[in-house]
C-alpha cells in the first residue's frame, strides 16, 4: 500500500466508501448498507459474504484482485447492485462496477499549481455535445482553439454516470464513476492533463441536491441515506447530518479534486442542500478542501437563486477561506429581459427599470438584496455591495438558461448580433469573472435543446412533463401555439441537435465572431485583469443611469475603471468617462447613427484611469 506522501504524489484519494486498493492485487470493498441484514460481494461472477463492521457497515478483502476486475454488490433480496461509490462503470448504471488502480494515469503535469481567481474566464462546456465524438477524448482536441482565444477555465457540466447515454447530467446516481459514454477515468485525466499543458483549469459542475430517478440503490441498502418527511424538488432530502451520508459528499468533493487533478468545483442548486446540522455540509466541504490543498489554486463556486452571501464572505486581507465565487443569475435575467424583452416567470423580477438594475448588479453583486421578488412575492437576496467584484460570476447565457427554453434558442438568435455583441463586451470588461456558454464565442445558433435517454414509462413521464412545463409561458398561451412541438427530451435526433456545428470556425461570421471575442480578452487580460487581485468590496458605483444608457465605475486598488453602456434602440448621451479609452464599440447600430458626443444604440465605452497607480 503507498505510504500517504506517496498518494499524494500519485493522486489518489483513499475513500471510505467503495473499492481500494490498500497493497497489490489486494482490494478492500467497503458499503454502507444499514437496511440490509447480510450483503455479499459478487466479484468476477462469485459470491462471497461480507463482514458486518457495525454501524450499518459491510466490508471485505479480497486479494489477487486485477484493475478492470467486474464486480457488484448483492443484496439480502437477491438484487446485484453497482457499488454507490463507483470508479467506473463497465456499462450502465445497472451493471457491474469497475475496480480501478488510481495511479495507473501517467501525469505529464506534474507541477501544475493552477492559476488565480482573477484570471478565470470560464467556458462552459458539455462533453457530449462539445465535440462530433462527445467523449473526453474528443473534447481534448479542441482545447487549443479555447486557450488561443484567451479562454483560462473549462467548466464541465456533470459527468457522474447517469442513466443511459445521452443527458445533461443532473441525474447522476453514480457519484464517484466519469460517465462510461464520455470514456474512463484515465480518459477523463489525459482530458484535464491536456488542458493544464494549455494553461486552462478545468472546473467540475457536481450536484449534491439530490440523485437521478433511474439506477439510485441507495434507498434499497440504505434508506437512512434520506429524510422521507424532508422533500425536494426531487424527492426525499439528503441526510447530511448522518456521519456516513457527510462522508460520501465531502470525501467526493476531495475525489475529484485530487484524483483527478481538478481546479474547483461548481455545486449545483445549494438552495437544496438542506442541512440543520451544527456546520453545514458546504461549510465544511469548503474548509476541509482549503486545508488540504494549501498549495493550489482552488475555486469553490455556488448556484443558489437565493442571492446569499454567507458562503463566499472573504478575510480581512482579502483570501478565500471558504467558497470563491457565486453564479449571478440576476446578470443573465435582466441582460435577457433588455435584449429581448421577454418577461415571463422569473423575468418578471426585472420588468420595471431594468437598466436601472443591471447598473446595481454592476455596481453591487446583485440587483435583489432583501426586497421583494414580483414571481414569488417573497424577499429575495442580502446585502452583496460588500463583496469584491471577482465574488461574481456573469453570464448572459449557459445551459440552464438556453436549454430550458422549449426550443432550446440561443440569445444571438432571440435578439441578433448587435445587441449580442454590446452584451459580450459588458460581460468581457467588467470586473466580475465571466462565464461563456460553448458555442458563444463562434456565434453558434445551434440549440441547446433538453435531452435525456430515459425508457419505458420513466421516458413518458419526462416528455409530457416537459411538455406541460411551458403551457401558459409566451408562445404557449390559448392559440398561441402547440406545446405537442416542443422536441421529445428522449428522441436522439433533439441530442445531435445540440453538438456544436465546428464548420463555423472557417466561415466568414465565425471568424468574425471569433475575433471579436479575443479582442476583448486580450483587453481584459492586459488591462482589467492586473487590477482584480487588490479588488475588495464597494468597489462600485453607480455613475448614471439616464433611459437605456447606463454608467458604473468601479475603485480597483489605485485605478477607476469605468464602463458606459448603451443599451437600447436610440442614440443617448454619451457621459464623460475618466482616463484613456480601453474599448469602444465602432460602427452603427442596427442602422441607427449617432452625434458627435453621443453613445450610438447597443454600444459600449470602457475606460481606465491608472493616475493613482502610478503616483
Amino acid at each position: 500500500m503507498p505510504s500517504a506522501d506517496t498518494a499524494t504524489e500519485l493522486r489518489t484519494f483513499p475513500k471510505t466508501w467503495g473499492a481500494e486498493y490498500v497493497a497489490a492485487g489486494e482490494v478492500r470493498f467497503r458499503l454502507w448498507a444499514p437496511g440490509q441484514q447480510e450483503v455479499k460481494l459478487r466479484l468476477d461472477g462469485e459470491d462471497t459474504p461480507m463482514t458486518g463492521a457495525g454501524d450499518g457497515w459491510f466490508e471485505i478483502l479480497a486479494t489477487g484482485v486485477e484493475p478492470g476486475t467486474p464486480y457488484q454488490y448483492v443484496l439480502d433480496d437477491g438484487l446485484a447492485i453497482a457499488d454507490p461509490a463507483s470508479r467506473a462503470q463497465k456499462a450502465d448504471v445497472h451493471g457491474p462496477s469497475l475496480v480501478i488502480d488510481p495511479t495507473a494515469y501517467p501525469w505529464q503535469e506534474t507541477d501544475w499549481r493552477g492559476r488565480p481567481w482573477e484570471e478565470a474566464v470560464i467556458y462552459e462546456l458539455h462533453v457530449g455535445t462539445f465535440a462530433e465524438g462527445g467523449t473526453f477524448r474528443s473534447a481534448m482536441e479542441r482545447l487549443p482553439h479555447l486557450a488561443r482565444l484567451g479562454i483560462t477555465a473549462v467548466e464541465i457540466m456533470p459527468v457522474a454516470q447517469f442513466a443511459g447515454n445521452r443527458g445533461w447530467g443532473y441525474d447522476g446516481v453514480l457519484l464517484y464513476a466519469p460517465h462510461s459514454a464520455y470514456g474512463s477515468p484515465e480518459d477523463f485525466k489525459a482530458f484535464v492533463d491536456a488542458a493544464h499543458g494549455l494553461g486552462l483549469m478545468v472546473l467540475l459542475d457536481v450536484v449534491y441536491n439530490h440523485f437521478g430517478p433511474d439506477g439510485n440503490y441507495l434507498p434499497a441498502c440504505a434508506p437512512d441515506f434520506f429524510h422521507p418527511d424532508t422533500p425536494t424538488p426531487w424527492g426525499a432530502a439528503i441526510a447530511y447530518d448522518k456521519d456516513p451520508v457527510r462522508r460520501f459528499f465531502i470525501e467526493n468533493a476531495l475525489y475529484w479534486l485530487e484524483e483527478f487533478n481538478l481546479d474547483g468545483l461548481r455545486f449545483d442548486a445549494i438552495d437544496q442542500i438542506r442541512d440543520e446540522s451544527e456546520k453545514h455540509v458546504l461549510v465544511e466541504i469548503a474548509e476541509r478542501i482549503r486545508s488540504e490543498n494549501p498549495d493550489r489554486h482552488i475555486h469553490l463556486t455556488t448556484e443558489d437563486n437565493r442571492n446569499v452571501t454567507f458562503l463566499h464572505e472573504r478575510g480581512k486581507d482579502g483570501t478565500v477561506p471558504l467558497h470563491t465565487g457565486e453564479w449571478n443569475d440576476d446578470f443573465h435575467n435582466v441582460i435577457h429581459v433588455i435584449a429581448t424583452g421577454e418577461t415571463d416567470a422569473y423575468y418578471q423580477d426585472f420588468e420595471k427599470e431594468p437598466h436601472r438594475h443591471l447598473a446595481r448588479v454592476l455596481a453591487e453583486g446583485f440587483a435583489h438584496q432583501g426586497d421583494v421578488a414580483p414571481s414569488t412575492g417573497e424577499k429575495r437576496g442580502s446585502p452583496s455591495t460588500h463583496q469584491p467584484p471577482t465574488a461574481f460570476v456573469d453570464f448572459i447565457q449557459n445551459h440552464d438558461q438556453v436549454g430550458n427554453r422549449a426550443f432550446g434558442e440561443r440569445l444571438l438568435t432571440l435578439a441578433g448580433q448587435d445587441r449580442v455583441e454590446a452584451l459580450l463586451a459588458v460581460l468581457l470588461l467588467s470586473p466580475h469573472i465571466p462565464l461563456m456558454f460553448m458555442g458563444e464565442e463562434m456565434g453558434e445558433e445551434r440549440p441547446f435543446l433538453f435531452f435525456t435517454d430515459f425508457h419505458g414509462d420513466l421516458a413518458k413521464a419526462v416528455r409530457e412533463g416537459r411538455r406541460k412545463e411551458f403551457t401558459g409561458h409566451a408562445g404557449f398561451r390559448a392559440g398561441e401555439g402547440d406545446t405537442s412541438e416542443i422536441p421529445d427530451p428522449n428522441a436522439e435526433k433533439t441530442f445531435t441537435a445540440c453538438k456544436l456545428d465546428w464548420n463555423r470556425l472557417e466561415s466568414e461570421t465565425g471568424r468574425q465572431w471569433t475575433a471579436f471575442v479575443e479582442r476583448l480578452l486580450t483587453l481584459r487580460r492586459g488591462n482589467i485583469v492586473p487590477l482584480l487581485a487588490g479588488a475588495r468590496g464597494h468597489a462600485g458605483n453607480i455613475a448614471a443611469v439616464e433611459g437605456g444608457m447606463i454608467a458604473v465605475s468601479w475603485t480597483l486598488g489605485g485605478a477607476t475603471l469605468s464602463m458606459a453602456a448603451n443599451l437600447s434602440d436610440s442614440p443617448a448621451k454619451r457621459p464623460n468617462l475618466p482616463g484613456n479609452i480601453l474599448y469602444e464599440t465602432t460602427g452603427t447600430r442596427d442602422g441607427k447613427s449617432a452625434d458627435d458626443g453621443d453613445l450610438p444604440p447597443w454600444s459600449v465605452v470602457v475606460a481606465i484611469d491608472a493616475a493613482e497607480g502610478r503616483k
